[in-house]
């Protein structure tokens, strides 16, 4: 049995490990100089200068409508920057970050309860949205910003020339990759193209991001519910057995090129085979279009509905909260700037510009993400967040739950002469670890 202790993550841990608080890039102040005017919000979020820049011109429109200033600070090493801040109980007003980190927010005391019938414009938002709000004790700690399901980016020049349809199945879409690896797609005379792009690194739990979907698709789960707010672990099911096993033979096993080299170690950044014109299709978010558009032309591939795997084709859908650090007095201006933020202007004003979008699938549900991008394909991605996603449970602290998921998937499709249904197992003995640690096993 793997020693599950290496995954846990208490706060004080974080706190005494975290970096100092440094320098970060600011909009409209620095520091924290927001804290004493009561008129002004500290806002932080996770965010490379393009989307601040988007984040910029939206909290310009708020203050412009109701005077209420905004300290923005786009914080790169967000985690780090944040558990320093609440060593010293002086935490940001308002924080955008991704929706999988409320549990762990929530179970350090970071974050404020909130009722969504005191934030204005709640109502437009659908109940499965807010649901992915919920904590442990039944309140929700965090208001839906913007949300997004995986789709499949597949080359539909490729598709045309080797005359293949977009596959629905994964068995379509299996024999596509071997395609796309195999026949020349490019017409350039070299074995130089592969079948799909995998950002399979164990690191950030991405295995376990990407594999999220093909699990669902599979009929497994990885935790799952046992009742009175308790969890078990749920990678030793017969289903996942199955799931796992077919992607290891099928997608990493064998040589048959379905995936690009290096895919056990690459994460988003370094998974560029997709944009870079060698690899035929890639089952990732709707924050790709723009890059792909620009990198590798708009006209040369399409976004499709996952293909199907034997109980479905649900995806995994994620998005960013908003959320009220604990202890802060500006319970007024927080919310008035929850509501402009979830507006169908705050949200137009998120989707679009010069800059990346913020905002993906509008929460607003009065709003529509192809109309508003002006783009049919987001339709695609609307549908499948709508109709075929599931997202990661968000009342745990999920974080340690899905860094040993993708340890172990990782090492399972790196050694593949492992025995896949002892390796669940003892997967599953870990993840027990991690719900334990949480005081959710049953």
């Amino acid at each position: 049995m793997r020693d599950h202790r290496r995954s846990r993550r208490p706060a004080a841990l974080l706190v005494a490990t975290a970096l100092a608080f440094g320098t970060v890039a600011c909009g409209a102040g620095s520091g924290s100089a927001g804290s004493d005017d009561p008129n002004t919000l500290e806002v932080w979020t996770r965010s490379n200068p393009d989307p601040a820049a988007t984040y910029e011109r939206v909290f310009a429109a708020f203050t412009g409508k109701t005077g209420i200033k905004i300290d923005y600070q786009p914080v790169i090493n967000f985690d780090q920057q944040l558990q320093s801040r609440a060593s010293t109980k002086d935490l940001p007003d308002v924080m955008i970050n991704d929706t999988a980190l409320m549990g762990s927010y929530q179970s350090q005391g970071l974050l404020k309860p909130i009722d969504p019938a005191s934030i204005r414009g709640g109502d437009e938002i659908t109940e499965k949205t807010w649901a992915s709000t919920v904590g442990i004790d039944g309140k929700h700690y965090g208001i839906p910003y913007s949300r997004q399901a995986q789709t499949l980016m597949i080359r539909k020049d490729w598709l045309g020339k080797l005359g293949f349809k977009a596959p629905t199945t994964w068995q379509e879409m299996l024999s596509v990759a071997k395609a796309f690896a195999t026949k020349d797609p490019d017409g350039d005379g070299k074995a130089d193209t592969y079948g799909m792009v995998v950002p399979g690194s164990a690191q950030n739990g991405y295995a376990a991001w990407w594999g999220a979907s093909f699990l669902w698709q599979g009929g497994a789960e990885i935790i799952a519910p046992d009742g009175n707010d308790t969890y078990r672990p749920a990678m030793a099911s017969t289903a996942a057995v199955h799931t796992v096993t077919w992607m290891k033979d099928n997608l990493f096993c064998g040589d048959n090129g379905v995936t690009q080299p290096g895919a056990l170690t690459a994460v988003t950044s370094t998974a560029t085979n997709f944009q870079d014109g060698n690899a035929g299709m890639y089952l990732t978010g709707p924050y790709n279009i723009a890059t792909f558009d620009q990198t590798l032309g708009k006209d040369k591939y399409e976004v499709i509905p996952a293909p199907a795997g034997p109980a479905g084709g649900d995806v995994l859908a994620d998005g960013e909260n908003i959320y009220f650090g604990a202890r802060t007095g500006k319970t007024a201006q927080e919310r008035a700037l929850a509501a402009f933020l979830i507006s169908p202007e705050g949200q137009r004003l998120a989707m679009t510009g010069e800059n990346q979008p913020v905002v993906r699938i509008p929460v607003n549900s009065t709003l529509n993400a192809a109309k508003v991008h002006g783009d049919a394909r987001w339709s695609v991605v609307q549908r499948a967040y709508e109709d075929a996603s599931e997202q990661f449970p968000n009342a745990p602290d999920f974080a340690p739950i899905k860094q040993d998921t993708a340890d172990a998937l990782n090492a399972i499709f790196t050694y593949c002469g492992g025995d896949v249904r002892s390796q669940l197992k003892e997967l599953d003995e870990t993840l027990a670890g991690d719900l334990k640690d949480q005081d959710l096993l049953k």
